[in-house]
């Protein structure tokens, strides 16, 4: 998944543009659902794709940049 993100989607400045935002949330939701068990239900569906989104949010800058390459 994050390759994927990275590869397109986490550019530069992505927190500050809606629609950059958006297509991270897309992204993340195509891929949960192809690798999520289908006994989840839309509710929990959304709990794991919103705390995926806000973590990547927390953690990816954009261009490359994430709170790990400091580490």
């Amino acid at each position: 998944m994050l390759a994927a993100l990275k590869a397109g989607k986490l550019v530069l400045d992505w927190r500050k543009r809606q629609q950059a935002r958006a297509e991270v949330r897309v992204t993340i939701e195509k891929l949960l659902d192809k690798g999520l068990p289908r006994a989840y239900t839309p509710e929990l569906f959304e709990q794991k794709t919103a705390a995926v989104f806000q973590h990547v949010y927390d953690a990816y800058y954009g261009a490359g940049r994430s709170i790990y390459a400091a580490a």
